[in-house]
This record gives C-alpha cells, sequence and structure tokens, in this order.
C-alpha cells in the first residue's frame, strides 16, 4: 500500500492509512453493491432542538468567547448537529461536506434556525481553499473517514484563527459490524484505527491537544425494520436480505450499535 503523498513509513500518519485501507470494502463486494454502503440519511444527523452540554460543546464555546467575529467552519457537516449546537454563541457557520443531499439539510437547518451561514460542497482538505478560515472549526466523526489523516488534521489548523474541536468515537464507530461482514461475507476485518491512533497522528503534526473522554447519551431508538435496512446497505447486500439481516442483529450476541465512547481533541492556533 502507498502511503500518502509526503507521509514517511513507519510513522503514526502510515500506521494509520494502513489501517485505514485495510478496513475497506473488497473491490469485488463494492462492484455488486445495489447501492453506495456510505451512503447516509440526513434526517439521522439533524441537529437537537435542545444540544446536549458535551465536552466537545463547551470547547467549541471557549474558543467562539476568545474571538471577536464568533464564526465557525464546520468540517464534514452533515446536517448541522455540531455547530447549530451552537445557536447563540456563532454570528456565521460554513458547512462543508461532499454529499450534496447533507449539504442541502445544513442549509435547510440553518435557515430554520435563523443562523447565517454559507455552504461548500466538498471534500477536505480540497474544498479549504472555498471555505476560507474561521475563529473556530470543528470537525465531528469525519476522522474514520479519511486514509491521511495528517493532511486532514493540518488542513482544520490552516483554517482556524482561534481553535479547532474535534470528536471521534473512541473506536472506530463501524468496528462493531466485523461480525456481521464474516457472517454474510467471509470476509474477517482487521483491527481497526482507535482515537488513540488519531491522537498520535496529531502529536506528530505538533499538535498537543487537550483531551476528554467521555461517553454520549442513547441515540433515538430506531425502528427495527429501518435500522435492519440501513445495516443491509452498509453490508453491500440487496434489499431482499433485509429479513436475514434483521434476524441476524436481533440473535447477536455482541454489540449492535457504534460505541457510545466518545473523545474530544481540542487545540489553539
Amino acid at each position: 500500500m502507498e502511503t500518502p503523498t509526503g507521509t514517511q513509513p513507519d510513522t503514526a500518519a502510515a500506521r494509520w492509512a494502513a489501517l485505514m485501507a485495510a478496513r475497506a470494502v473488497p473491490d469485488e463486494i463494492l462492484a455488486h453493491a445495489p447501492a453506495s454502503p456510505y451512503r447516509q440519511d440526513p434526517e439521522r444527523f439533524r441537529p437537537a432542538a435542545d444540544p446536549p452540554e458535551t465536552p466537545s460543546r463547551r470547547a467549541a464555546v471557549a474558543v467562539l468567547a476568545a474571538s471577536t467575529d464568533r464564526t465557525v467552519l464546520d468540517v464534514g457537516c452533515g446536517a448541522g448537529a455540531a455547530s447549530l449546537a451552537l445557536v447563540g454563541e456563532a454570528r456565521h457557520v460554513v458547512g462543508v461536506d461532499p454529499a450534496s443531499d447533507m449539504l442541502a439539510a445544513f442549509v435547510g437547518a440553518c435557515l430554520e434556525w435563523g443562523m447565517p451561514y454559507q455552504g461548500v460542497l466538498g471534500s477536505w482538505p480540497e474544498a479549504l481553499a472555498d471555505s476560507g478560515t474561521a475563529d473556530l472549526v470543528l470537525c465531528h466523526h469525519v476522522g474514520y473517514d479519511t486514509d491521511d489523516l495528517a493532511a486532514f488534521a493540518a488542513g482544520l489548523g490552516a483554517a482556524a484563527r482561534g481553535g479547532v474541536v474535534m470528536e471521534l468515537h473512541a473506536h472506530h464507530p463501524q468496528a462493531w459490524l466485523d461480525p456481521f461482514w464474516e457472517r454474510f461475507h467471509g470476509v474477517r476485518r482487521p483491527a481497526p484505527p482507535s482515537a488513540d491512533d488519531a491522537l498520535a497522528v496529531l502529536t506528530e503534526l505538533g499538535i498537543e491537544p487537550e483531551v476528554e473522554r467521555w461517553t454520549a447519551g442513547p441515540r433515538p431508538v430506531e425502528a427495527p425494520d429501518v435500522r435492519a435496512a440501513r445495516v443491509t446497505r452498509r453490508l453491500c447486500l440487496p434489499p431482499e436480505r433485509v429479513g436475514e439481516v434483521a434476524e441476524a442483529l436481533a440473535t447477536h450476541d455482541g454489540p449492535t450499535a457504534p460505541p457510545a465512547g466518545r473523545v474530544t481533541f481540542s487545540w489553539r492556533t
């Protein structure tokens, strides 16, 4: 496997890239997938009417309190859950996302909540040129979507005039699906990266973040049929196998959801 551009072998960045690449969906499975396993439903990421007071939100408020313009850049904004938790604290939000339906949901939420906004369709860090800089750069639950975490994190810092707040699951959020990949495809997936691996990459970049480890509250209950359909798509299986997946979920004696553990990295720029 080639390491990302500018990455040397035997570094934390190269280790991250190797761990991520090893967990890619095999080409032969992806080629026959009836729908993209990477697609997400924007409704699952809508901003909460009463956002929880998490370590990530507290760190973000602290950065904004020390700034003048109180502008926010939300990288991988989804439907705006991270940045719109700062209504009343932020004055303007720029959302960046590579998925047009997610960006449309972000725009709709900003209009609904009366938040001045700009939407940028694109991937990070390539979208840096179009998004500009902000007092605060947020990045929630996007780190496990990039192989080149070093370039990704360096871009976050380059865009931040005041500080960065990055939130991750403590362990790869899709690792709980590994037994189902083996059950339905005979694919044994290797150990995933964790937030500790991400911290090693940040440290290698010369970033010394504040680190807070915490546990998220439960997500809204999802109807079993909706959940089974989502997992079926994630496993690259056709819709007619939803029943099999539902049965597998119901009888599985291990985790059947992403872990509740979270880690917040925050640093000033």
